[in-house]
């Protein structure tokens, strides 16, 4: 291809380029181009230019790219013409028009490139270039046009419609494309005639390609090119009207004939050159082969001449005998060939071995299918027969062959659909083609009748319908192969018969025997136009196989599906018949079947010859069917069955045939076959004769089996019988209707089908008393339908219909009265309610239980009927309540199962049955039934549902109160659910269950009459009656309501979602009318399951409509509540500080109590803001008086009130940015409530003092009601005090008055005793005057507060320690076996029966903290008129601190103590603590602020104290109570992890004092110790969390206490290792400790904390990104801890406990431990085996802890002060690497210390840099030192550092070093060699001594082996 032509080639071009006139005519110009299309390439040669020249007149980028085409690389190319398309475009054509020769060439290459997409390039470039040239291709068209057209036909779609489409851009129009060919014709066949030359080593010049690549080339070479030959004859030759993709073409062009004789001639000339292609079509390349059928085809068709004598023999044998091509992509053309080659030459035929060239063949390719194109080559088939010469085949026997191989390759269970249509419309087409042409291959017509009706029998009979019948069923291939009848295979009759049948073990598909039916029906149907008497044939064959199939069998099942084969193949025939008109498949086929098998088919009465039976008659219809049996049993003769056909049957004749014959035996008794025939009487029954038919039908029924004794009662197999008949008759009537059949009037009018015996019938089986359960039920069910929405067609009038229902009712009734449960027995009185004279027999011999199964089936079978007799509202309604309150009380019984005996149960057992029953029947009863109930009756059903519900919930007493609530929240759900369609039904339910009766409800009395008055009180006494808990269990219910459906809908009155805006007048009414029940709701306060405050409260911040309005209508109604009722039971001794919490509690008043929770909530929740506080606030003012006189019960709520009101009303005071509305609101709330409570504080300074105060004066609540507008609140985790109001100077001096009042009214009756209220109100004064005055305060003002607090605050010390004393006596004197005992006398000693002076210790403790607070503040350099003297106070504080330590540590010892007893006893004890909670909450904020003088002397007045458990064992009993105090756990935390406690908190007495010896005596000193374990011994409390770790810790909750428990040991452990010095020995012993025995597994303790995905996560992205939550905590945790070797801050900040809380002290945890025991957690590290795991660690310790580390590591060693001379250390921070340079004499060490970048997990890298004097094996030794110091450092690597040093020292200075580890100082413990052999002298470390004797298991010297 690629070979230079030389001058020739030039000379030929130049000649072209002759007519480049006419050329440039066909092409258009560049403007008109189109702008998609493809190239192809030029000649065969390049221009005769050397490579210097070519490129002259080309501009230099373009060149550039043509070079670049010649490259190897495909990329490189696929660039190149990428930039070459782009040069196209922004060129001009004249510019371009140069580099077309160059461009040609390159072309010419690029289309036989290897790669597609290279090619497809190649084209979009030309497709470029032509647009960009236009008429300027010209001269170069004959060159271009032979590549180009051969590029059309790449075997590549993509590619060659890109060929196409550059095509069509150089010629648009389809003349213009011809006029081109016709112009070029002889270069396309001499480029064509190249092409097909070529083989696969030619493809390409150099020996590089692979030679697959080459053949893969060279094959789509051949393949294009014989098909662009094709088609370019089939262009060219063929007559105009034919040649394909120019047939729009109007004329013929000039040239043409010139061309067209062009084209034969080379079309002969390559014929006989390429041995008639016979070559091609051996190639293994299907393409090429493909592309040879299709040359073949166009030289057939267009040049047949080339065809003659002399090569037809070899054609003809190539040819026909192309059936062994396999691939299916050949067949297409292959059939092209043949069919037109047999046409063309039908003589070709017999000029070669035909059997055995072609129709072996043929057989062989039938058989497989066609090797896969069977839409391909099907249809070609009868093609095929159509143009075979008669001569040529022989006869019956090639069809027969022709059918069985055809028959063996149908694949019948892999085949696709279409496949399989294909198959059988050819094998259709093919069959009676045979018949119709059998007059082709026979001569006689006696031969032609026995070939047709041998096809019938061989193919139709034996092939394909015993294929149809008996290949069904796998079970049936014995029966098959031997017992058929008619099955000639040993008579020889169809010697391939054997085959035919051993298909049977393929998996048919379903669809195939659908498609085989058809097919049969097809080809009878066929042979029925063509000669009728050939169905005989078939017809006897059908009987036969029939009459075998009735046979009784073994196999019932086979025989089954026969049938059902038979019955849908006469389905088809019907269906065929019906839609053609045609008698055939009754008179020839259905008819004389049936007729010879009637008889057979009575006798033996089996199901498939009675299916069979029905269903012909279903088909063809009664008559038909009947006029048939009637014909054949009269005659045999088919002559005279056409003569009797003629005439109709007689309706008499019909009628006495169906009453004879057909009732008696189609109502026999029940059997296997009673279905069938019931449908088979169904199918019989016709318009005109119904009514007749279906009297003589009932009447026979009940005539049979009619009693005299119970005439109106059927024996059980009468009434299935006729149960069955009605089921049949009601689906028929129902696929009727749905299918829009109403042919026959008796299917569309199911009124003709009542019956007034069937009716009597219907009844008398309803109330019978003991009837046949299972069939009466059918029965009824049968004649009432309704089983579904669909299925409502009943058999029976409306009025029998009530009558069943009725008995229905009574069957439900009676069982319900006979119920355990009085609520279902009382409900019995409301069901029948609506009825008059309505009586339950009660007789003692019926089983209610069956009765009401029976009436449960009945309905179940019915439930839709309900909807016709809706008019009987109260009967209904009655019915369906029945369903409900059964299945609840099932229930009920359930519930209460657990408490009953097993007597009770037996007995409840049925009950219990019947209402699983029931349940399953009510969970079907869908929606779609309750919408069709009518809304009167639906409005029934709810107020006799909820009249249950509220007895249940009243007058149950069975259950406990949780069970019942939630028993009847799930039925009233039930009820919303199934009856309540809208927002009207389900509020006038409501209105229903929360209506007003004598029982409910129990604090408001709603008035539904009158709007205006929504709700009233009860003036008189709260009513205290045997229905309060009643109450209670409505109000549970009320409140689980709420939850589930919305405090809207069930407060307010409305759905959110239905409510439209704006709302009217009437809809507000209607939203606050039910405001009561939330007043009620508050007043109830608890409930079981739930609260005011944990249940209600909270749904009320929540945005709806009118919500302003419902909450001001519960206001009013609870405050009218509180002002009755308030004033007797308020709680004057409740803490007003700092908040309302369990405060509210106290308040005993239910209104009162209700109020202030529902304020509380209010401001809290920014419900209510300013504006509402200063509402409420004149709202209670201007009712504290009415005239002059002052409201006693106002003034008496009011103090509770305010306490809640002040905070709001002082908005500015709280919160200093505020926007300018609120700050105005504040402002003026404000002003109004100074203004008022000065007035208050001129009132009480109108008072005497309060020691005078004497019992009716009302000085108690005015002095409350002044303290409440004063508040205080608690301030972060320590609880301390804060002001919440800025007053005025006038209030405070007020204030200072009171004070001073009763500080000289004391001092006058010094000596006289307070009374409790004196001393609760002076206490309530100290702290609101030391809060709001102190800096008015004079010395005698403190002096006067310090005298009264001390003995307040040491009246509790007294209570306290009495208290744990008592607990002492109490578990010191007891045994476990007095256990019961001892709990009950514990609860009653830790009771505190007089809570005044707690209370007033309270007040005490708040005043004393604002005290404390104030020294904080005192600033000795500050401008303040009165400074506070903290000198003249300190003793006094530290004594008062003191007692509050005693406090402290009494509640610690009482519970260590009781915890020794048992773990229920310090629960008592630590509970007790929650009784008061402020109380110690103001201890622990004290305690944590307490000095180390006062904490001093409480330890030791505590030890002193001499109780059996001290005050470390009373800090752990705090710290890790089973019953948390967070405020108390942290304040002995603090005390723990700090001096002077610490220091006796954490090692046992004897292990502190051991190691208080060590630290100042010689660590060189004293006797050898074997292991640390010895000198180091843990706080029993400590060790049971460090040492023995459970492994339960890890599978319990993580916010579990024991988790807390063990986190809060190890900070104290680690906070304590920090504080030690870190060269003393008793760190390094501590340390040795932890190493040694501490359970590292706290370490993955920590990590089930630290999210250590969400860390890599975060890692692998931008640094910069926000961290998430929980890894901001670890991260800042873990550095603080590192940076401040500190806890504090994660502990403080711990409670209460969350999870972030606790990610955040593993972190910090983690952090300080890398910090202390660095080593420790390395070895933790190295041991992890989960990679995964050890990753994600490391990614976190690399990114958050070893930065600050290292960072610290570097900083300590750099501020080191080694001070010698021989040792010197440098830092390189940048490199993180310490140079450590020992000298001594004359040698010398250079050690490079390397911190790695996961510092301390990975271990540092230790390397010696220069060395001088020193041998190799001491050099390795001091680097082994270096690097076993610095690994095993369990601190700073400084530290480290120094005893390497030290180790260097002692070696210098003759110290021998230990023979074990090969150092003086141990690395661990830093101790030296001690323990000398006694006979070889040497010294050894006792650690390293201790392990080798472990592990060596022997006790000699490891040198001289003798006895150690």
């Amino acid at each position: 291809m690629g070979r230079q032509k030389g001058e020739a080639a030039a000379n030929r071009s130049k000649s072209r380029a002759s007519s480049s006139s006419l050329a440039a005519s066909l092409v258009p110009s560049a403007s008109a181009a189109a702008t998609v299309g493809f190239g192809g390439y030029i000649g065969s040669s390049r221009f005769e230019t050397d490579d210097s020249s070519a490129f002259l007149d080309i501009d230099g980028e373009v060149a550039q790219q043509l070079k670049r085409l010649g490259r190897k690389d495909p990329t490189t190319k696929l660039k190149a013409l990428q930039t070459l398309s782009a040069l196209f475009k922004e060129k001009s054509g004249k510019e371009i028009v140069l580099i077309i020769p160059q461009w040609g060439y390159e072309y010419k290459k690029l289309l036989l490139d290897y790669n597609r997409e290279v090619r497809r390039a190649t084209h979009e470039t030309m497709t470029n270039l032509v647009a960009a040239v236009g008429r300027d291709l010209a001269p170069y068209l004959k060159s271009l046009m032979g590549p180009w057209w051969f590029s059309q036909f790449d075997p590549v779609s993509e590619v060659s419609l890109a060929a196409k489409r550059s095509l069509q851009a150089a010629f648009p129009a389809q003349e213009k494309r011809l006029d081109a060919l016709i112009l070029c014709t002889s270069e396309i066949f001499m480029y064509l005639e190249e092409n097909l030359k070529h083989t696969p080593q030619s493809m390409s010049s150099d020996k590089v390609t692979p030679l697959d690549e080459l053949e893969e080339m060279h094959q789509q070479v051949i393949a294009s090119s014989l098909l662009a030959l094709a088609t370019l004859l089939d262009i060219l030759v063929c007559m105009q009207s034919e040649r394909p993709g120019f047939e729009n073409v109007a004329s013929e062009p000039k040239h043409a004939s010139k061309a067209r004789e062009t084209a034969i001639s080379f079309g002969e000339k390559l014929f006989s050159a390429h041995k008639y292609f016979l070559d091609f079509l051996k190639s293994k390349s299907p393409a090429i082969r493909s592309a040879t059928y299709s040359a073949l085809k166009s030289f057939i068709k267009n040049i047949p001449d080339v065809f003659n004598e002399g090569n037809m023999k070899t054609l003809a044998a190539a040819i026909l005998g192309a059936f062994q091509e396999r691939d299916p992509t050949c067949h297409s053309s292959m059939w092209d060939a043949i069919l037109l080659f047999s046409k063309r030459f039908p003589d070709c035929w017999t000029s070669f071995n035909v059997q055995k060239t072609a129709l072996n063949r043929l057989w062989h390719f039938l058989r497989n299918g066609c090797f896969g194109s069977q839409q391909v080559s099907y249809p070609a088939l009868v093609l095929l027969l159509d143009v075979l010469p008669p001569k040529a085949i022989a006869g019956e026997k090639f069809f027969l062959d022709f059918f069985r191989n055809l028959w063996d390759g149908r694949n019948p269970s892999n085949a696709t659909n279409p496949d399989r249509l294909a198959f059988f419309r050819a094998f259709k087409e093919c069959f009676l083609w045979g018949l119709r042409n059998a007059s082709r291959l026979c001569d006689e017509s006696d031969s032609i009748h026995h070939f047709q009706v041998s096809l019938v029998d061989n193919i139709l009979v034996k092939l394909l319908w015993q294929e149809y019948l008996f290949s069904i069923g796998s079970k049936n291939l014995d029966r098959v192969s031997s017992g058929i009848p008619g099955n000639s295979l040993e008579h020889g009759n169809l010697p391939f018969h054997h085959e035919a049948v051993e298909p049977l073990n393929i998996k048919y598909s379903r669809s195939y025997f659908q498609e085989l039916g058809k097919c049969i029906v097809e080809i009878l149907s066929g042979i029925n136009l063509l000669e009728h008497d050939l169905l005989f044939t078939f017809s006897a064959a059908f009987k036969e196989h029939c009459l075998w199939m009735f046979q009784p069998t073994e196999n019932a099942e086979s025989t089954t599906e026969n049938v059902e084969q038979v019955i849908k193949f006469l389905s088809l025939m019907e269906r065929h018949s019906a839609r053609k008109g045609e008698s055939w498949p009754l008179v020839y086929i259905v008819g004389p079947m049936l007729a010879k098998s009637f008889p057979l088919i009575r006798s033996l009465d089996t199901p498939g010859g009675v299916r069979l039976l029905s269903v012909a008659v279903s088909l063809f219809g009664p008559q038909k069917i009947v006029q048939e049996l009637c014909i054949y049993s009269e005659a045999d003769s088919s002559c005279s069955v056409l003569d009797d056909r003629d005439r109709e049957l007689e309706p008499e004749l019909f009628m006495q045939a169906f009453k004879g014959t057909f009732v008696p035996w189609c109502l026999l008794e029940y059997n296997s076959s009673t279905s069938a025939r019931l449908d088979l009487l169904l199918a019989l029954l016709n318009d005109e004769c119904f009514s007749e038919q279906w009297q003589m039908i009932i009447s026979y029924v009940i005539n049979q089996e009619k009693s005299e004794s119970e005439p109106g009662l059927l024996e059980a197999h009468c009434l299935v019988l006729l149960a069955m008949l009605l089921e049949k008759a009601r689906a028929e009537i129902t696929r009727r209707k749905m299918n829009n059949d109403f042919n026959h009037q008796l299917w569309s009018k199911p009124d003709e089908w009542h019956h007034e015996l069937l009716e009597s019938v219907a009844v008398a089986v309803a109330r019978s008393p003991f009837p046949h359960i299972t069939s009466s039920a059918r029965f009824l069910c049968a004649v009432l339908g309704g089983s579904s929405k669909d299925n409502c067609i009943s058999f029976t009038s409306k009025n029998t219909m009530v009558l069943i229902f009725t008995e229905v009712f009574k069957m439900f009734l009676a069982f319900s009265l006979e119920s355990s449960f009085s609520v279902v027995r009382d409900s019995c009185a409301l069901l029948v309610s609506g009825e008059t004279n309505f009586a339950v027999e009660n007789t003692s011999s019926i089983n209610t239980t069956e009765t009401a199964q029976f009436a449960l089936q009945v309905l179940g079978g019915s439930i839709f009927c309900l909807e016709t007799v809706s008019d009987q509202i109260e009967l209904v309604s009655a019915i369906l309540a029945s369903i409900f309150i059964i299945g609840w009380e099932h229930s009920l019984e359930t519930s209460s199962s657990d408490v009953l005996n097993d007597e009770s149960k037996e007995k409840i057992k049925a009950r219990l049955g019947f209402g699983e029953s029931l349940n399953g029947f009510r969970s079907k009863m869908n929606d779609e039934f309750w919408k069709s109930l009518s809304i009167d009756n639906r409005k029934r059903l709810r107020s006799k549902l909820v009249h249950f519900i509220r007895l249940a919930i009243f007058k149950e007493d069975k259950l406990g109160a949780n069970k019942i609530t939630s028993l009847c929240f799930s039925w009233v759900l039930e009820v919303l659910e199934c009856l309540c369609h809208d927002q009207d039904e389900e509020q006038n339910l409501l209105d229903e269950l929360l209506s007003k009766n004598d029982t409910w409800p129990f604090w408001i009395v709603p008035n539904f009459s009158t709007p205006k008055g929504l709700a009233s009180l009860d003036a008189g006494e709260v009513r205290i009656d045997i229905y309060a808990s009643g109450n209670h269990k409505f109000i549970s219910l009320i409140d689980k309501l709420i939850l589930k459906i919305g405090l809207s809908r069930v407060i307010a009155g409305y759905d959110e979602k239905t409510l439209s805006s704006p709302l009217k007048e009437t809809t507000k009414e209607a939203i606050t009318s039910r405001s009561w029940l939330a007043a009620e709701i508050l007043c109830t306060w608890k409930w079981p399951g739930g609260s005011a405050v944990t249940s209600f409260l909270p749904l009320l911040n929540g945005n709806y409509p009118l919500q302003e309005s419902l909450l001001d209508s519960i206001f009013n109604i609870l405050l009218d509540g509180a002002l009755v009722h308030g004033g007797s039971g308020t709680q004057n001794f409740f803490n007003l500080w700092p908040a309302f919490g369990d405060e509210l509690e106290k308040v005993e008043e239910p209104f009162l109590r209700a109020l202030l929770s529902l304020l509380v909530t209010l401001f809290k929740d920014n419900i209510w803001k300013g504006d509402e506080a200063i509402r409420v606030f004149d709202l209670l003012i201007n009712k504290l008086f009415i005239g002059e006189a002052v409201n006693q019960n106002c003034l008496k709520i009011l103090p509770a009130i305010f306490s809640v009101l002040v905070r709001p009303l002082c908005q500015r005071s709280i919160k200093s940015e505020e926007s300018s509305g609120n700050a105005q609101v504040a402002s003026l709330g404000e002003k109004r409530m100074q203004d008022t409570v000065k007035d208050w504080l001129q009132r009480i300074l109108s008072f005497p003092s309060l020691v005078t105060w004497q019992t009716g004066q009302d000085m108690e609540e005015w002095f409350q009601l002044v303290f409440a507008c004063y508040p205080l609140s608690a301030m972060g985790d320590t609880k301390s005090l804060k002001l919440e109001r800025d007053i005025s100077p006038e209030e405070s001096i007020l204030i200072l008055d009171v004070f001073r009042k009763q500080r000289h009214g004391v001092s006058a009756l010094a000596g006289s005793n307070q009374l409790p209220v004196v001393r609760m109100l002076l206490s309530k004064l100290m702290v609101i005057s030391v809060g709001y005055c102190w800096n008015e305060f004079t010395e005698e003002d403190w002096e006067f507060f310090f005298s009264q607090l001390r003995p307040w605050i040491q009246s509790a010390v007294v209570i306290m320690e009495e208290v744990t004393e008592n607990v002492n006596d109490l578990i010191t004197n007891s045994s476990t076996s007095e256990n019961l005992d001892v709990l009950k006398n514990l609860e009653q000693i830790v009771l505190i029966s007089h809570p005044y002076p707690v209370t007033v210790a309270v007040n005490a403790l708040a005043s004393f903290s604002l005290f404390c607070g104030i020294l904080e503040l005192q600033q000795p350099d500050a401008d303040n008129s009165k400074p506070l003297r903290t000198d003249l106070w300190d003793s006094t504080r530290d004594r008062i601190l003191e007692g509050i330590l005693r406090l402290f540590f009494c509640t610690g010892i009482a519970e260590s103590i009781a915890s020794s007893y048992s773990l229920e006893a310090a629960s008592i004890v630590a509970a007790t603590r929650f009784n008061n909670p402020y109380f110690w909450d103001l201890v622990a904020s004290n305690v944590v602020k307490s000095s180390q003088h006062a904490r001093d002397r409480a330890v030791k007045s505590v030890e002193f104290w001499g109780l059996s458990k001290g005050p470390i064992s009373s800090l752990y009993a705090i710290l890790f109570s089973s019953t948390p105090f967070p405020s108390l756990q942290f304040a002995a935390y603090v005390i723990l992890s700090t001096a002077p406690v610490s220091q006796l908190a954490i090692l046992e007495q004897d292990t502190a004092c051991y190691l208080d010896s060590e630290t100042s005596g010689d660590q060189d000193s004293g006797a050898p110790e074997w292991s640390s374990e010895r000198n180091v011994r843990l706080k029993e409390e400590l060790s049971s969390m460090i040492e023995k770790l459970p492994d339960e810790v890890f599978e319990i909750d993580l916010m579990a206490q024991e988790r807390v428990n063990l986190f809060l040991a190890w900070s104290l452990l680690l906070s304590h290792l920090w504080s030690l010095p870190s060269s003393s020995s008793a760190r390094k012993r501590l340390v040795q400790y932890v190493q040694d025995s501490a359970n590292s597994m706290i370490l993955d303790c920590l990590f089930h904390h630290i999210p250590l995905e969400l860390c890599m996560a975060h890692t692998l992205k931008k640094k910069d990104m926000e961290l998430p939550v929980d890894i901001s905590e670890a991260a800042t945790a873990v550095k603080s801890a590192i940076t401040t070797g500190s806890l504090l801050f994660s502990i403080e900040s711990l409670w209460p406990i969350e999870p972030k809380k606790m990610t955040s002290l593993a972190g910090a945890l983690f952090g300080l431990m890398l910090r202390v025991l660095p080593a420790y957690v390395r070895r933790w590290f190295t041991d992890l085996r989960d990679r995964s795991t050890s990753s994600l660690i490391e990614s976190f310790t690399r990114t958050w802890c070893s930065p600050p580390l290292i960072v610290n590591e570097l900083s300590q060693i750099k501020k080191a002060n080694f001070a010698d001379e021989n040792f010197s250390v440098s830092v390189s921070k940048s490199a993180n690497e310490v140079v450590a340079t020992y000298t001594k004499d004359e040698t010398g060490m250079d050690l490079v210390i390397r911190l790695p970048p996961s510092y301390p997990l990975r271990p540092v890298d230790v390397e010696c840099m220069r060395s001088l004097g020193i041998s190799e094996v001491k050099q390795r030794k001091w680097l082994m030192s270096m690097m076993m110091f610095v690994r095993n450092q369990n601190g700073a690597l400084a530290e480290a550092i120094q005893t390497w040093k030290s180790n260097f020292d002692k070696e210098f200075e003759g110290v021998e070093e230990c023979p074990i580890c090969y150092s003086v100082i141990h690395t661990t413990n830093h101790s030296l060699p001690r323990l000398a052999c006694r006979t070889c002298k040497h010294k050894f470390h006792s650690a390293c001594l201790y392990k080798w004797f472990s592990t060596s298991h022997k006790s000699s010297c490891p040198l001289c082996q003798s006895p150690f």
